[in-house]
């Protein structure tokens, strides 16, 4: 039997129904963000399995595994956790993410909310035959997609489906013939060639700011930003001086402020992005499913049964230090 912690507000939403997908019973217990509660610091330090989004401390001293129940590890101080513990993270999120992307280009073409509005004053200004109302079709448009893992992959799968042009870049080659490919040395190229930018990359040393003025300044006027990677992948002064001109648009659900035990409720910025009309605010919400819940679970439940029989981990980030 293991010890296994979850971490957290966010890792807790993970914990029902895991024991169910285990193949023998564990102690499983749950702590708060701080680890500041009734013996809350020394189940950590006790824990042989911790499920958490973030880890900065000391605390945990004799864990095997840290399962990240996300796809993110830019919070998890790698170097403070003991030898011998491995980090891994989990996917599952790409579906969601894949339609929250379709949803928010979509309403850009098919403005569902303000015909309803305006029929119910009697407003027909949609009406099939009236030129005020021609829509665009978002078939017609090109996307760049920055990034071609799990959620750049699934969505280039639906944009070809609605018949967009896709454009790809990614460090390494994209063997699809469907797409154009570009290297990330080419982003400007590729941003220069494209209706919608789309990043979908993590944050890590290389791609911190890797979208910059330089890729921004080659976007062609009107075409959309958007970002559900990281934040910070795109350089945060750069972004809100192109579209504080009004030259460029964008749907942003990933950010540089988030909320925080001394400012729970914070803008998501340093800049008043919510300020801009041209832009469309989110917060962080585009994989936060009842399906990623579900498949982050099993991927939890699936490197804790097999941790408890010897076996090799998956979705491994670090391995055990010696």
């Amino acid at each position: 039997m293991m010890n296994i912690v979850f971490y957290g507000a966010n890792a807790a939403t993970f914990e029902p129904g895991l024991s169910e997908q285990l193949d023998m019973p564990h102690e499983i217990s749950i702590i708060s963000d701080a680890a500041d509660g009734p013996g809350e610091a020394e189940a950590l330090a006790g824990a042989d399995v911790v499920v958490g989004v973030h880890y900065k401390g000391t605390a945990v001293q004799a864990a095997r595994l840290f399962q990240l129940p996300a796809a993110g590890y830019d919070q998890v101080d790698m170097d403070a956790l003991p030898k011998g513990c491995a980090v891994c993270n989990a996917f599952g999120h790409e579906n969601a993410i894949a339609e929250y992307v379709m949803a928010a280009l979509l309403s850009r073409h098919v403005p569902l909310m303000d015909a309803d509005a305006r029929l119910r004053q009697g407003d027909w200004h949609y009406w099939a035959g009236g030129p005020d109302g021609l829509r665009t079709e978002m078939g017609q448009q090109s996307i760049g997609i920055v990034g071609h893992g799990h959620i750049g992959k699934a969505v280039k799968d639906r944009a070809l489906a609605f018949g967009m042009k896709v454009h790809v870049a990614n460090r390494s080659p994209v063997a699809d013939a469907r797409v154009t490919a570009h290297g990330l040395d080419e982003l400007a190229a590729m941003a220069g060639q494209v209706d919608v930018l789309l990043n979908t990359l993590p944050l890590t040393d290389a791609t911190a700011g890797l979208i910059g003025a330089d890729v921004l300044a080659a976007m062609r006027e009107g075409a959309v930003v958007m970002n559900v990677g990281r934040g910070p992948v795109i350089d945060e002064d750069a972004l809100f001086a192109a579209l504080k001109d009004g030259r460029l648009t964008a749907i942003l659900d990933t950010w540089y402020v988030y909320p925080s035990k001394d400012a729970p409720n914070p803008q998501p910025s340093k800049h008043p992005f919510h300020a801009l009309p041209n832009v469309t605010l989110t917060p962080h919400m585009s994989a936060w499913t009842t399906g990623t819940i579900a498949r982050r679970t099993a991927t939890v439940a699936e490197n804790i049964n097999r941790l408890a029989r010897g076996d090799a981990l998956i979705n491994i980030v670090m391995e055990p230090k010696a």
